[in-house]
């Protein structure tokens, strides 16, 4: 039996990053895909989501560290930092539209997939 690996979609193609099973629902890992650091989720329904690592607020690499949740109806991740809310299918912060230094608080997505 093989296990599932879960991959990044980037600008250069498809890009391996951990088996499907070494994620933990509720926790994220970070993994450089491109020269960049992701943040990859998967929530407890089993879905696997990426954005970018950096906090748009601290400017800290912390992401990944942060605490995933839903707002009703949206999977989120709360930064470790000053917890603010990001939906992890759009990246969006739910609670503040702009980053101290005036920058979009929106975090960059990645596609994802989980390969057999």
């Amino acid at each position: 039996m093989t296990a599932s690996t879960v991959e990044i979609g980037g600008e250069r193609g498809w890009t391996p990053v951990c088996a499907y099973g070494d994620l933990i629902a509720g926790r994220g890992v970070a993994a450089l895909v491109e020269g960049e650091q992701v943040a990859i989720f998967r929530d407890r329904t089993g879905e696997v989501y990426a954005l970018a690592n950096r906090d748009p607020f601290s400017g800290a690499y912390v992401m990944s560290r942060g605490i995933v949740g839903r707002r009703g109806d949206v999977p989120t991740v709360a930064s470790p930092m000053y917890k603010q809310a990001f939906d992890l299918r759009t990246g969006e912060c739910l609670d503040e539209e702009t980053a101290p230094d005036g920058s979009s608080a929106v975090l960059r997505t990645w596609m994802v997939r989980v390969r057999e």
